[in-house]
């Protein structure tokens, strides 16, 4: 029986989970994700967590931060006008927003502080800075 190996095109079902147990994603209830190892498509712990599994074989891998999301990186967390905003928007704590940069790049921002003439958004990714969990089952080796 094969074992999944660099550049190898593999289907896995997953559920990751933060330390204290908190699910955060899982592909139970829809189709396992298929993707080819060694291009870069998840992070890096993710798919060395997966070499040399076999198909239905299951386990659970720990994911440091630095091979997952990384540290938070403190330039992108700024402070913006309120004035700034669409006139609709009414910012709130933990309120999603998205950025256009000028070459038409989106940016995912969260605000995380809401200031009498300013708010503050954060760019990090929201896992960023967190130990990741995953349980992984092998559905196929394509």
């Amino acid at each position: 029986m094969s074992q999944i190996k660099q550049n190898d095109t593999v289907r896995v079902h997953y559920t990751g989970k933060l330390a204290d147990g908190q699910v955060f994603d899982s592909s139970l209830e829809r189709e396992p994700i298929e993707f080819t190892l060694g291009q870069g498509q998840l992070i890096p712990g993710f798919e060395k967590g997966l070499l040399d599994m076999k198909v239905n074989e299951k386990k659970t891998i720990e994911i440091p931060s630095e091979e997952a999301y990384g540290a938070p990186r403190e330039e992108l967390i700024q402070e913006v006008e309120k004035n700034q905003l669409p006139e609709e928007i009414k910012p709130e704590p933990g309120m999603g927003l998205v950025s256009k940069s000028p070459d038409g790049r989106e940016m995912n921002l969260v605000v995380t502080e809401v200031k009498e003439e300013t708010i503050v958004v954060d760019g990090n990714h929201p896992l960023a800075g967190k130990d990741l969990i995953f349980d992984l089952e092998v559905v196929e080796i394509k």
